[in-house]
């Protein structure tokens, strides 16, 4: 795969790094460290200046009124995106639109009107509700939330864990069972938190600044049969298809962070000084810095190649574990090793690399944790018949 950039999207890249370094970062030394959200005012600044830009709601169609820009170029500005200190869970405080639920453009026409288009309008925020304490991203078999027909609505029982925003949320995705065990017996409804029966247990939380998780118990809660989301058990498709694509931009996420420390970490070894000579003079300041060049380079071809495939329509599961599986591991490792360089600074939260530490351990477990991906990995290298 030829990884040279157009001049398009050299262009719209600089526009970003831009964009970053000259908006974004200079603000962040006026916030706490953990800090996630801008003030209103900043915020509303720069959503115009992306809308400027006509970059805003990089997720969304152009059918939709997204910008037309294709998954390469979209993993490109989120490399960019997330190279500041909220970047991995904040990117760019989401003034460039934030994450949406693509399986809502695929939604019938009344869902839409509901509750796809206030999404976009910005008017409703929305969760995805997979996870349950029974096992992670494996609907095939974990699934113990249970949804039952009663005339026009269906009954759902259960537990969601590990569901991101649900406690801001206006409705979300809820996946549950309505058939036997397996692929073809879950379903996806979209469920409106002000519902009888939807509570926000409690709040998860972990290591990450940003994106508390929540525990969400549904007890007798009543769903219209019109708010099923595709069809009756074929919410594992819809899952699945997320979760996947989902997985690209997540992992140049991570390639962003580690590039940025990298470069922390460069520039850093050239004027820092120990017994008489630079840190950059010692052979081994010199194999980490090499380490995390490989690093870097292996974890943003298997993205680009990622992106390229579904970009084509090809199949790209496969190459998605493996982006997300070395970008998330391989950004640990860089992160690390870089403040290791930076000695004692590296943990003071004056610099980003403390909270990019933190949060990047989360990123091997997030959209699937890595050992789940190399048993997708191993699945479709053995035969789908591994168990």
């Amino acid at each position: 795969m030829d990884l040279a950039l157009s001049e398009e999207q050299k262009m719209i890249v600089d526009m970003v790094r831009q964009f970053v370094r000259e908006e974004i970062v200079p603000l962040e030394d006026q916030l706490d460290p953990d800090a996630d959200e801008l003030p209103q005012d900043d915020y509303d600044r720069l959503v115009q200046k992306v809308k400027d830009m006509g970059l805003y709601g990089l997720d969304t169609p152009p059918e939709y009124g997204g910008p037309d820009i294709d998954l390469i170029t979209r993993c490109l500005i989120a490399i960019e995106c997330s190279q500041h200190r909220a970047g991995l869970y904040a990117p760019c405080y989401y003034v460039f639109g934030g994450a949406r639920q693509a399986q809502l453009f695929g939604a019938t026409e009344p869902q839409k009107e509901k509750y796809l288009y206030p999404m976009l309008r910005g008017e409703k925020k929305v969760f995805f509700g997979l996870s349950e304490p029974s096992g992670g991203s494996d609907p095939a078999r974990a699934i113990q939330t249970r949804a039952v027909r009663d005339g026009d609505d269906w009954v759902l029982n259960g537990t969601k864990l590990w569901i991101s925003g649900a406690d801001r949320a206006d409705y979300g995705l809820v996946f549950a069972r309505t058939g036997d065990k397996g692929r073809s017996g879950v379903t996806c409804f979209i469920v409106e938190t002000e519902w009888p029966g939807f509570n926000v247990r409690r709040i998860v939380h972990t290591l990450r600044s940003a994106k508390y998780a929540t525990e969400i118990q549904l007890e007798d809660l009543r769903v219209p049969h019109d708010n099923i989301l595709g069809e009756v058990g074929g919410g594992f498709a819809i899952a699945n298809d997320r979760l996947s694509r989902q997985r690209i931009p997540y992992a140049a996420e991570c390639l962003g962070v580690a590039i940025k420390a990298h470069e922390m970490a460069v520039e850093y070894s050239k004027i820092r000084e120990t017994f008489g000579a630079t840190l950059a003079s010692r052979q081994g300041i010199q194999w980490m810095l090499v380490d995390n060049e490989i690093d870097i380079r292996t974890a943003r071809w298997l993205v680009l190649d990622a992106a390229a495939k579904a970009e084509r329509g090809e199949p790209f599961r496969t190459e998605s574990a493996l982006a997300k599986l070395v970008a998330a591991e391989a950004s640990g490792r860089v992160v690390d090793r870089s403040m290791q360089i930076h000695g004692g600074l590296g943990v003071a939260k004056d610099l980003p690399l403390e909270r990019w530490y933190r949060e990047i351990r989360i990123r091997r477990i997030g959209e699937g944790p890595s050992e789940v991906q190399k048993h997708v990995v191993a699945r479709d290298i053995l035969g789908a018949g591994l168990r």
